[in-house]
């Protein structure tokens, strides 16, 4: 009998959730500074929570199926690079992490 050895996906869970969530906050941020008149990027800071939101997502499916969550997540991280106008560099670079890290890790 063949042992089947299963993989822990907490690596890639809590870097999703940390680049989530540091993701909806400053695309909070970026809606925030709207109403003060000192940016113009009420949508961006939208785009920017949406795609953090799928990164939410992806880091639910991450157990079970984490080639789904790794694309999940790299399309969170382009959506929130181009969402947050450069702001949101930190919570992109946890999605990249979790991403590839979905992916390639077997």
């Amino acid at each position: 009998m063949k042992r089947t050895r299963t993989v822990s996906r907490n690596f890639e869970t809590g870097m999703g959730l940390i680049g989530s969530v540091i993701g909806i906050f400053s695309g909070s941020f970026l809606i925030f500074l709207e109403n003060f008149g000192k940016a113009h990027t009420p949508f961006l800071g939208l785009v920017a929570i949406i795609a953090s939101v799928l990164g939410l997502a992806a880091t639910y499916y991450v157990k079970t199926n984490s080639e789904i969550a790794g694309v999940g997540f790299i399309i969170a991280t382009m959506f929130v690079i181009v969402g947050s106008a450069y702001i949101n560099v930190i919570s992109a670079i946890f999605l990249l992490i979790a991403g590839v890290s979905a992916l390639f890790r077997k």
